[in-house]
Order: structure tokens, then C-alpha cells, then sequence
């Protein structure tokens, strides 16, 4: 039912961090470990997971169902219907495995106003306990390792696919749409996160969200995208040009380039994510552009397509093997235009730098 070594390895962080049980609710926290996670929406569901290997599950009765047949008919459920509320099942559930007086994590997928609801009646102590879920599962295996390298390479062969489509007179949503196609044609299992299509003045915005503006001739377009497969995740970046690049724009891409690649070579066991991301950040404000670097040098991924380790300053977490994390240092010059380039990068066995994306760092300009 739950993963193994995943299931034990979070007990282990249980009990290192005096946690009696986690409330997890429907999430990639909650997929991780069963494989599954139950549609989210504003009705209270949970797993209860003690720290000793027992567990409840707490479900509203319209998805009991579903729920009991992926834990087992013979689990502990306390069901709950919408004419009742949930705060009686819960306090029921934690009465009957003596944890009323416990000290209790809460993952991120939790509402705040339901705890505020169960705090009213429970006398132990609520913990955040995210940090502690995504540090868990920061070490990938080898299996996690590869099904990201599959994931990355249907990122590359999405970028490929572009350089073909993209013209001047198409929108950003239809590159969008494009983005989408492809992936469902290579048999992804869905996309990582909603792609990025930042075109001309719009790409100096690292997260810019909207789709409308028609891609036109000189213009450069930051293309951020990636997909699931079988649970991972894959996410990477690259700036295209259409019909040609001005000096401007080359001597920036030329820094930011130098910036990600040697970012991603010194990124080896025993150095510290702050470290990292150092090396970044000294050669594009070396560039007299450190005003313009708005973003981390990455994050971490796997499941999550955010998640620990995250390549940022102060950060004192060393890098270990398994680990797994974007290099992504960017240039965003406000109305005016931005660049990045993103890769994935896995820390391997020998403790040095795997790169899963192969797609080509280099200028490219669509012509």
C-alpha cells in the first residue's frame, strides 16, 4: 500500500523530528507515498499517519469509495457527510489513536481554517510539517533518476519540435497549445506546470502568465516548459530568437550561458546550495547586470516540480547524491526583454553533475 523505502524513510523523520503523526491531505505529499492522490476540493479529506506505522483516513462519504479501494476495506475510516461537517471524525479519530495531546504535523494542502476549526477541540500541538516531507524524498533512487531522464528528454524533443512551428503572425497560446500537443503525442502523463510563453517585452517578467501577444519578426521569446511521467517531473528553459538578434541581446545571452554553465559544473557533493548559486550570481553581476537577476539560481524537483533543494543564497544544504535540481540564472531588463536557460541536474553516485537536458544551449534564432 504505501511505498517502500519512502514510507520508512518518513517514519525516520518522525521520530527524528518528535512528530507523534502528519495530517496529509490531498496532494503530491499524499501521491508520493500511495501512488494515488483523491480530487482536491473544499471538503476536509486526510490520511492520519502515525509515527509507529498505524494510520486512519478521514473522507467525506461521496469519496469513501474511491478511497477504501485504494487503502483496503479493512483500513480505519471515519466518515463524514457534508450535513455534519468534519471536525467531530477527525477529533473521533484522534481520540482513538491517543493523540489528542500529541504533537502533530500539517502538510502545506491543509486549509488554515479547518485546523483553526479542529484546534478548537484538540490539546496537543500543531506542527508545520513541509519541510520535513520534502526533505524526506529529496534523495532520489536510480528508478526516480530514470523515469526523469525520460521526462527531460520529451522536454528536449518539445523544444526541437518548436524550432520548426514557431513563427512570426502565432500567438503565445498557440504555442501553448502546441507545447500540450506534443506531450500528449510523446506519452507524457500530463504537464509539470502551465508553460511559459513569454514573448518580446513580456519576457522580462521571469513568471508571466498571460498568452495573447502575437509573436513578431526581431522579437525573443522565452520558452519555460515541462512534463509528468510516471510521477516525476521534468522543467526546463530556453530563449529563442525570430529572424535574427541584435549585439545587445547576443552579449546578454552570452553572459547568462556562462553564468548557467558554470553554475551547473560546480555543482558537486559537498558544496552547499548557496554555493551555487554564488557562482551564478557573481558572473552576471561581474556583468554589471546583478540588478536584473530577479530569480534564485534554481530549485529543486521530482515529484514536485518545486521542491528541496533549493539553489538560493544562504542556503547552507549540501548537495549530496540523488539530489535533484534546475540551474536556471536569467537577465530581466524591466519593458525591455529577459533570457534564461534552464536544465535539470542530478548529483550522480561519483558525486558530480548528470545534465538531463540535451537540447542546445547555443543561440538559436527561428528564421
Amino acid at each position: 500500500m504505501f511505498k517502500a523505502p519512502y514510507i520508512e524513510n518518513l517514519y525516520k523523520s518522525m521520530r527524528k523530528d518528535n512528530l507523534d503523526a502528519i495530517i496529509i491531505g490531498p496532494s503530491q505529499d499524499l501521491e508520493y507515498l500511495l501512488d494515488f492522490s483523491p480530487v482536491r476540493d473544499e471538503r476536509f479529506q486526510a490520511l492520519f499517519l502515525l509515527k509507529d506505522g498505524g494510520y486512519f483516513y478521514v473522507t467525506p462519504e461521496l469519496n469513501y469509495e474511491e478511497i477504501a479501494k485504494k487503502l483496503g476495506e479493512d483500513g480505519e475510516y471515519y466518515i463524514w457527510g457534508d450535513g455534519e461537517g468534519f471536525v467531530h471524525s477527525v477529533i473521533q479519530g484522534l481520540k482513538d489513536f491517543n493523540l489528542l495531546d500529541k504533537n502533530i504535523g500539517v502538510n502545506c494542502s491543509i486549509r488554515a481554517i479547518d485546523m483553526l476549526d479542529i484546534s478548537e477541540k484538540f490539546n496537543g500541538k500543531f506542527f508545520n510539517a513541509h519541510n520535513l516531507l520534502e526533505n524526506f524524498r529529496i534523495i532520489k533512487t536510480e528508478e526516480d533518476i530514470e523515469k526523469m531522464r525520460v521526462a527531460a528528454k520529451m522536454a528536449d524533443e518539445v523544444m526541437d519540435q518548436l524550432t520548426k512551428f514557431i513563427e512570426p503572425g502565432i500567438t503565445e497560446k498557440d504555442i501553448k497549445d502546441k507545447i500540450k500537443y506534443i506531450f500528449n503525442e510523446l506519452g507524457a502523463d500530463g504537464l509539470a506546470f502551465e508553460p511559459v510563453i513569454a514573448s518580446g517585452p513580456n519576457s522580462s517578467m521571469p513568471h508571466y502568465s498571460e498568452d495573447s501577444r502575437v509573436i513578431e519578426e526581431k522579437d525573443l521569446i522565452i520558452l519555460d516548459l515541462g512534463c509528468k511521467y510516471k510521477g516525476y517531473c521534468s522543467d526546463t528553459s530556453r530563449t529563442f530568437f525570430i529572424g535574427g538578434i541584435t549585439d545587445e541581446e547576443k552579449e546578454i545571452y552570452k553572459i547568462v550561458k556562462k553564468s548557467h554553465y558554470e553554475a551547473e559544473k560546480f555543482a558537486k557533493v559537498g558544496v552547499t546550495c548557496g554555493e551555487v548559486d554564488k557562482v551564478a550570481r557573481h558572473i552576471i553581476n561581474e556583468a554589471g547586470h546583478g540588478g536584473h537577476f530577479l530569480n534564485r539560481t534554481g530549485h529543486g524537483i521530482g515529484y514536485s516540480v518545486h521542491e528541496a533543494p533549493y539553489i538560493r543564497e544562504n542556503n547552507d544544504m549540501v548537495l549530496k547524491p540523488g539530489m535533484a535540481f534546475s540551474i536556471e540564472p536569467g537577465i530581466y531588463i524591466p519593458g525591455e526583454f529577459g533570457m534564461r536557460i534552464e536544465d535539470i541536474v542530478v548529483i550522480d553516485k561519483d558525486g558530480n553533475p548528470e545534465i538531463l537536458n540535451n537540447f542546445s544551449r547555443d543561440i538559436i534564432i527561428i528564421k
